[in-house]
């Protein structure tokens, strides 16, 4: 995350500033130059890097269970949880894994591990804790889509946030901002609410709550969400503020420079900052925390697919709605000249969107059920692997 954060920080400030005054070929070739770079650090390191040996396609092995599950659904499952079907504990020690007891939660897919028949097919009988680990990651989807519309948010920085300040008096002195450099506010103001988050607010929430955390994943979450609320109401009244400017200056209909700062855009930038310390750095931890031990690649990649699914979203709205409030001959409310739109309409409809959003969360959080700790599963595992080594070893062997 913090090379990320650097790269974010270098590409909003330095580079953007490179590209709005000397030149685009400069522009494009320093970040070509940093990635050639970038890939002769990683060849040369190529022998040093740890191979994890691979177990398989976690989407084979979901798969699998969800097919299992169907093929036998009208098969009953025994009360005792020992009667289904398991792998030895050495079948997970050799590749390192944890072996998962079974839970009453999603209860129809312990259908794939019923010995039902002779067959022993990987997509008819499943172990216990493949479908244990199915579990998990199918319970982290509601979450999952609860994380599309602040991705979606997000996205308004580097699009309609900088449209925005094209409008607005970017000087300081002689000096012009690009607009695209406000994005710098938000990684300073995300990296400074993560210090304080850590050194403040935690440690000031333990006190009630006695959490190591200070309070949960799904809790920090949701304040993210929240924030991203105030973003959008905030958002609203500043464009309320620039279009009444933009009338009483009359550059409405010539799309002409609105009097007023760029920097009155500096609050929503800077929440989001705010609002990405909270739920973004919360949702890669949860994500990660909460997959199966066998699995913690595909836990992370749900908080990175959901940025890019963001992003799809807010484009789609963006269309639909420009489209829809453009029929039967109304102004629009994106236009190509934001002073004759009504952004503010716009960004009160995501405020709604929000609204609706934190609902669907918090609802979903009431059901959720957190993965068992396994922390020191593997040490619990090896002692199990060694007293039945040793009960073994003791077994008097009769002669004849």
């Amino acid at each position: 995350m913090f090379s990320i954060f650097i790269g974010t920080l270098f590409a909003n400030s330095i580079l953007v500033y490179i590209q709005d005054n000397v030149g685009w070929t400069l522009g494009y070739a320093l970040p070509t130059l940093g990635l050639a770079i970038a890939i002769i650090i990683f060849l040369v390191g190529t022998p040093f890097y740890r191979h994890k040996v691979p177990t398989g396609s976690p989407f084979t092995k979901m798969a699998k269970v969800i097919v299992a599950a169907i093929k036998k659904w009208n098969v009953p499952i025994p009360n005792d949880p020992k009667e289904l079907y398991e792998l030895d504990l050495e079948e997970y020690a050799k590749k390192g894994n944890v072996r998962i007891d079974s839970t009453p939660t999603l209860r129809f897919l312990n259908k794939a591990c019923v010995k039902s028949n002779s067959s022993t097919s990987s997509w008819v009988l499943c172990p216990i804790t493949h479908v244990e680990e199915t579990k998990q990651m199918l319970r982290m989807i509601p979450i999952w889509v609860a994380t599309f519309i602040p991705s979606t948010m997000i996205a308004q920085i580097n699009t309609l946030f900088v449209k925005q300040g094209t409008t607005l008096d970017r000087g300081i002195g002689s000096f012009q901002i690009p607009p695209a450099s406000l994005g710098t506010f938000v990684t300073l103001s995300m990296l400074i609410s993560v210090v304080l988050y850590d050194r403040v607010f935690v440690k000031i929430m333990q006190k009630f709550t006695k959490n190591p955390r200070g309070i949960t994943l799904l809790q920090r979450m949701g304040i993210g969400i929240i924030i991203h609320i105030v973003i959008m109401v905030v958002a609203t009244f500043t464009e309320k503020y620039r279009l009444s400017v933009a009338k009483k200056h009359g550059v409405v209909e010539n799309g002409g420079l609105v009097p007023l700062s760029i920097f009155i855009l500096l609050p929503q930038f800077i929440l989001m900052g705010t609002a990405d310390a909270f739920l973004e750095v919360a949702k890669i931890e949860f994500f990660y925390d909460q997959a199966p031990e066998s699995m913690k690649s595909l836990g992370t990649s749900y908080s990175m697919t959901s940025l890019g699914i963001g992003n799809f979203i807010s484009t789609f709205l963006l269309s639909t709605v420009s489209h829809i409030t453009e029929k039967h001959g109304h102004q629009g409310w994106i236009l190509n000249n934001l002073n004759a739109s009504h952004l503010d309409y716009y960004y009160a409809f995501l405020a709604i969107l929000n609204i609706l959003n934190f609902i669907f969360f918090f609802i979903v959080t009431k059901f959720y059920v957190y993965r068992a700790e396994i922390s020191d599963s593997i040490k619990v595992l090896a002692e199990e692997l060694k007293e039945k080594t040793s009960v073994v070893s003791h077994q008097v062997i009769p002669r004849d």
